[in-house]
């Protein structure tokens, strides 16, 4: 029997070679994605199951698996898709930024995952430690690190004042769409995000903001 040279590289495993596999579908991804927000917009968060979302994507329970860990995985990946993780832009007005910022929220919370599925899901959280680090790092953090960076473009440009708690900011524009959310007391109507805006900036503001901005709404009336 002929020896193997000592210098020879042992072959690799059958578990390192299938592992590189095919590329992972994005269709399959998108095509979940879509079936999940519509299921839970027609049945709710109770009623998901990967069954059901296997079925309408075209794909299989396996499949899912392979991807998510648990249905509640799937909502966190769809709510990713649908709210965006850096929803507020940089269009060079402060306020404008902020108000595009949180529409997504009341736009994402108009639908059933607002009403029916978030409470739920954060539920969920307390009792997943791995379902809360991915929610909070894929959707949470990163949406918040979106707005807190309008909040210091907005300090830079001289419209928030410098010693503004950028936190406390953060928890007050997000906070009224999440309460509506959760408890359904008021609608998220259509101009909520201009409104809780209006209110934050107006205790944070300079007077160089307040001046250009009171200008602005005199020609609007």
């Amino acid at each position: 029997m002929l020896e193997k040279p000592q210098d020879a590289p042992d072959p690799a495993p059958p578990t390192a070679q299938r592992s590189r596999g095919r590329p992972r579908d994005e269709r399959i991804d998108t095509a979940v994605q879509h079936a999940v927000m519509e299921i839970l917009n027609e049945v709710g968060y109770g009623r998901l199951t990967l069954e059901a979302v296997a079925a309408r994507a075209g794909t299989s329970k396996p499949t899912l698996r392979r991807r998510w860990r648990s249905r509640q995985h799937l909502v966190v990946a769809a709510l990713v898709r649908t709210m965006g993780a850096s929803p507020t832009p940089d269009t060079g007005c402060t306020h404008c930024d902020l108000i595009a910022g949180i529409r997504t929220l009341s736009h994402a919370f108009t639908t059933s995952i607002g009403r029916r599925a978030l409470p739920a899901l954060i539920a969920d959280l307390a009792d997943d430690p791995e379902l809360e680090s991915e929610f909070l790092n894929e959707l949470f953090h990163p949406r918040r690190a979106a707005t807190a960076a309008a909040l210091r473009r907005g300090i830079q440009r001289g419209d928030i004042r410098p010693d503004a708690d950028i936190d406390l900011l953060l928890d007050m524009l997000g906070a009224t769409a999440y309460y509506r959310a959760l408890f359904g007391h008021l609608p998220l109507t259509p101009s909520l995000a201009e409104e809780v805006v209006e209110v934050v900036l107006t205790g944070v503001a300079t007077p160089q903001w307040r001046s250009r901005h009171g200008a602005v709404d005199s020609r609007r009336s």
